[in-house]
């Protein structure tokens, strides 16, 4: 996994080789989604070992915030980037979501063996009503952090409405697209920054749009399922703003309600799976692709998981790496900042749209509400983390 390693000077490759090994143990250990992940960044890549300062870790995330895709996953690509140029990047990123891929994955492939043998899931019958409340308390969250006005709120509210109104896939970037449009149009407001001309390298940009149209034409005109995923994953990676819990509502409108390719209650677990999985939450992708072929054997699983591993991941790497290198310019733009107003207040708007299309069902089943309601209450008001929650959550499905 490391011949580009052997080919750098003798104490840059093992400095390298550390890194790696950091990464390894964050992959291991970060529990909680990208606000964690960020405090656990810091701990050990700047804190400990000095990688980077603080200034530059808290700009590389914000960084991953204004682009589509995975914000803990692309803020520890760009740092493998800033140390070592985009081949160690690569690296970091193999090293980070592997654990959690495997993870996942595997748990696609015993819920599938549980099904397939007719044997019960009712262990994890608490894990489906603690994934809403996982996502109620996200959408909360999130919103304390964006709606700031009378304009992002009523943008919130419109796709909401929008979202919960039309559950198609093809909405969702069309909300996140009007949101950033709308707030564009306020640029004015944004303080004046002294600007320099953009120098851009377009290599990457061009390598992500022609995956992009690439895999849409292929999707649309094969009957191949593996290659249907792929083009699902990578267009809904490239156009998912705010980190997973965002993504959580893209999926479940792509594969449960438009494709039907997993149950309600199997999206839910696994939603709930993932929340007591250390590092990534796109990882939950792989959970879907190995179910998404569940009909095509062990082998067919596992190249399910993969080419969705690879199209959820691949475009906020791609544009990570495009973006990287003229960012010091871009941000001084003021319609740039401007529009990440919109575009968070309608990501808000869709993890509440997905969150309540998720309770409808479990709404006249009061267990199912009283999960709920703990889950919430749980998760506001004491400091115990989320795979806690859920590891209690199965204990008591098998006691019960």
């Amino acid at each position: 996994m490391l011949p580009y390693l052997s080919t750098v000077q003798p104490v840059r490759r093992i400095r390298y080789i550390i890194f790696l090994k950091d990464v390894l143990i964050l992959a291991l250990t970060t529990f909680g989604g990208p606000q964690v992940h960020l405090a656990m960044f810091y701990e050990r890549l700047v804190q400990k070992r000095r990688y980077l300062t603080e200034d530059e870790l808290l700009e590389l995330n914000a960084l991953g915030q204004v682009l589509p895709g995975p914000t803990s996953t692309q803020t520890i690509t760009a740092i493998g980037f800033k140390i070592g140029g985009p081949n160690l990047a690569y690296i970091t990123l193999l090293v980070w979501i592997l654990p959690a891929v495997c993870i996942m994955t595997a748990a696609g492939m015993g819920i599938y063996y549980l099904e397939k043998h007719h044997l019960s899931l009712q262990f994890a019958r608490f894990i489906q009503p603690m994934a809403v409340g996982f996502m109620v308390v996200a959408g909360y969250r999130i919103g304390q952090k964006v709606i700031k006005n009378q304009v992002s709120l009523a943008l919130a509210l419109i796709a909401v409405v929008v979202a919960y109104l039309f559950r198609s896939p093809f909405m969702t970037p069309i909300v996140i697209a009007v949101g950033g449009l709308t707030t564009a149009l306020t640029y004015e407001k944004q303080k004046r920054m002294e600007k320099k001309p953009l120098r851009v390298q377009w290599s990457n940009f061009f390598l992500w749009l022609g995956v992009f149209v690439g895999a849409a034409t292929l999707g649309a005109y094969t009957q191949s399922l593996p290659v249907r995923l792929f083009e699902n994953f990578y267009r809904n990676g490239s156009f998912v703003f705010g980190g997973g819990q965002v993504l959580t509502p893209m999926l479940y409108n792509e594969f449960v309600a438009f494709k039907h390719y997993l149950s309600r209650e199997e999206f839910l677990s696994g939603l709930g799976l993932v929340q007591a999985v250390p590092g990534p939450v796109f990882a939950f992708a792989s959970y879907i692709g190995v179910l998404s072929m569940r009909d095509s054997g062990m082998h067919g699983q596992l190249w399910g998981s993969l080419v969705s591993t690879a199209g959820i991941f691949l475009p906020g790497t791609f544009l990570i790496f495009f973006v990287y290198r003229f960012w010091e310019q871009l941000k001084r733009y003021r319609v740039v900042r401007a529009s990440l107003e919109g575009i968070n207040a309608a990501s808000t708007g869709l993890t509440a749209a997905a969150a309540l299309a998720l309770f409808e069902p479990m709404a006249t089943h009061w267990p199912s509400v009283v999960v709920v309601v703990s889950t919430i209450a749980v998760l506001l008001y004491t400091k115990i983390p989320p795979y806690v929650l859920i590891l209690v959550g199965l204990l008591t499905g098998v006691i019960l």
